[in-house]
């Protein structure tokens, strides 16, 4: 049995498993300890661990989706740990999906760079540092348009932030996929990952990826190749990353390339 929750149905799903004999694998997927500072329950953290551990200890492997992860979860407790690889659909996700009509719907015209940003408007996705980013691009460039994909409960504050952004909302797949090829420049804020799918399908998608040196990230991107990574919490430099990109269309356009071309392995 294979569970990929650690909530009320998954813990059913353990116990019904055990009672029956039957070997359980678990997965990793999301770092729910984290989540709890951006919502004002960090003294929630600690118990949330130590239930995860007990939980994740009580089947025969944790799955997680890189090296790095699995390795700090059976460094702090949680038994027998794996590699669950992630990849991505390079034929929905490709840059032959770019779309003039789309970025002039956006207000993009000619090599004034559009910046993207996907996922969840929540708290944990680190939007403020996104938007900080663009602040600095907008200032440079003011030519430049940012569009954002996504729905949760920061989208009214960030609509009331960002006045001159485009709010997608959520999109069906080949929306979402020609959205990601007719922008420039994508940025991943994020810190409370595990592996980070958006950044895939933007590499996919040929553009250059600004990000933490964390989660998925860490693995895919080669800094200064296919696109720009930061230490993670040095927020100047992800907004340096992500400015100086955006001011060199030719750079963007070879880790673009390159970009597409790891994503294909």
């Amino acid at each position: 049995v294979h569970v990929a929750t650690e909530g009320p149905l998954g813990w059913s799903a353990l116990r019904a498993a055990r009672a029956l004999g039957l070997p359980v694998v678990s997965s990793y997927h999301t770092h729910f300890p984290g989540y709890t500072r951006h919502y004002g329950l960090a003294a929630l953290g600690t118990p949330i661990r130590a239930w995860l551990r007990h939980f994740h200890r009580r089947c025969a492997l944790t799955l997680a989706p890189t090296a790095a992860l699995a390795g700090e979860l059976a460094a702090t407790g949680y038994g027998r740990t794996g590699v669950l690889a992630r990849g991505v659909d390079t034929g929905l996700f490709d840059p032959a999906r770019r779309d003039p009509a789309l970025r002039a719907q956006w207000g993009a015209h000619g090599d004034a760079p559009v910046v993207l940003g996907v996922g969840r408007l929540a708290p944990e996705k680190n939007w403020t540092l996104a938007l900080a980013a663009w602040t600095a691009i907008r200032a440079a460039l003011p030519g430049a348009r940012f569009v954002l994909a996504g729905e949760g409960p920061q989208r009214a504050a960030l609509r009331a932030a960002l006045p001159e952004a485009t709010f997608c909302g959520e999109l069906p797949p080949e929306r979402l996929a020609a959205t990601y090829a007719s922008a420039d420049l994508f940025l991943f804020p994020s810190l409370t990952e595990t592996w980070g799918n958006v950044t895939a399908e933007a590499m996919a998608s040929g553009l250059a990826v600004v990000a933490y040196r964390c989660a998925g990230a860490a693995e895919l991107i080669r800094d200064g190749h296919d696109g720009a990574l930061a230490e993670p919490g040095d927020a100047a430099a992800f907004v340096g990353a992500a400015l100086a990109l955006a001011l060199d269309p030719d750079r963007r356009a070879r880790c673009g390339a390159a970009a597409r071309h790891t994503a294909l392995g």
